[in-house]
């Protein structure tokens, strides 16, 4: 079969590194737990930080007038020397395989993440500049930014849009036992955000037995729990 295209292929030899901007900062210090998309748990919090040669206040003059934005950062914590063609989405089982191209796994040709956030302030500071103040985050703690950008309803929201094979993935909350002497140990304003982590389900989808357990590092302390069916259990909590 001809092919009716004649496209100029080329590869660029010129320094495509992009420049980091800044740094978000959460209650992660591990990958485990963080929800597997943005704006799952609302009351998950973060703010963005800038480097000094991005802190000008009038490169956010207007931003604040929006709800959302869009962050794109970069899987810091997931580099791989070599790419692969397709990945193992972890709600599929961890056998099936998808095209990477197809998924938002981190093991990319290019290592980079997108995110939309709700934006809950901008803070302007003498020592950090302009602090951004976001909730629905799914980020490492100290995950680098590479942009920020307003988030706009008429063109990024589509109704009518196909979910391809996450459509078919169970998606209910577990219940979440949260013993009330163990729950004491967690400042109060951090609890919703926890329960709600919990909740999500943090474990891979094939991970099912009911005796393994599992600790998520959240806010200074190593939630630790194990599920059986659709009920959450926590049973241990240890400052760390």
């Amino acid at each position: 079969m001809n092919c009716r295209y004649n496209f100029v292929l080329r590869k660029d030899k010129e320094n495509n590194d992009m420049n980091i901007i800044g740094h978000v900062y959460t209650d992660f210090q591990e990958k485990f737990g963080i929800p597997r998309q943005s704006g799952l748990v609302d009351e998950l919090t973060g703010t963005v930080v800038f480097l000094p040669e991005y802190r000008q206040p009038e490169a956010f003059r207007g931003l604040e007038d929006f709800s959302h934005i869009w962050i794109l950062w970069e899987f810091h914590k997931a580099k791989r020397e070599n790419w692969s063609a397709t990945v193992k989405p972890p709600k599929l089982g961890g056998n099936k395989r998808m095209g990477v191209f197809a998924t938002r796994s981190p093991f990319r040709p290019n290592n980079i993440g997108l995110s939309s956030v709700k934006l809950t302030g901008i803070e302007y500071t003498d020592d950090y500049g302009p602090i951004l103040h976001i909730s629905g985050v799914d980020l490492l703690n100290g995950t680098p930014v590479y942009d920020i950008k307003p988030y706009i309803p008429y063109t990024d929201c589509h109704p009518d849009a196909t979910g391809g094979f996450t459509e078919h993935i169970h998606t209910e909350k577990l219940d979440v036992i949260f013993p009330p002497e163990l729950l004491a140990m967690i400042p109060e304003a951090k609890r919703p955000a926890l329960i709600g982590i919990l909740a999500e389900d943090p474990r891979p989808g094939y991970q099912h037995d009911p005796d393994r357990r599992y600790g998520v590092a959240f806010a200074g302390f190593d939630v630790r729990f194990h599920i059986n069916g659709n009920v959450l259990t926590v049973c241990e909590v240890v400052a760390v």
